[in-house]
């Protein structure tokens, strides 16, 4: 069965290429969003395995679109996937409930690599 993945990210051609690839690869994305404001309605809509999430968005930025998510969903992974990352962002990240903090410098095969260990640890009985 393949992991089930929302995309969410501000800038429409970085969303649509992580989404391309991850389909690729064998993700299956279930939702998209370019706000964290419409994070929340489409995780709350599709129950995906792991949600990829920018962090400098506008309106909502990911962290806190991501404690949102994990108040309502408490066992949603999440992965903040930025351009921005430092340890203050990561321990606010880890505040708000994100399970991995990658640097979109680290590339889509690291990525990938902890979506699918995200999958397999909260799959195990």
């Amino acid at each position: 069965m393949a992991e089930r993945v929302v995309v969410v990210d501000d800038t429409d051609h970085v969303r649509r290429m992580v989404v391309d690839m991850l389909e690729i690869d064998g993700f299956e994305v279930v939702g998209q969003a370019g706000s964290g404001m419409e994070a929340f309605d489409v995780a709350v809509e599709t129950q995906p395995d792991v949600i990829v999430m920018d962090y400098q968005m506008p309106h909502m930025d990911g962290l806190t679109a991501a404690a949102k998510i994990r108040a309502e969903r408490p066992s949603q992974a999440i992965i903040l996937y930025s351009a921005y990352l430092d340890r203050e962002v990561e321990q606010r990240a880890r505040n708000a409930g994100v399970a991995v903090c990658l640097g979109k410098v680290e590339g889509l095969g690291r990525l990938e690599h902890e979506i699918r260990a995200l999958c397999r640890d909260f799959r195990k009985p």
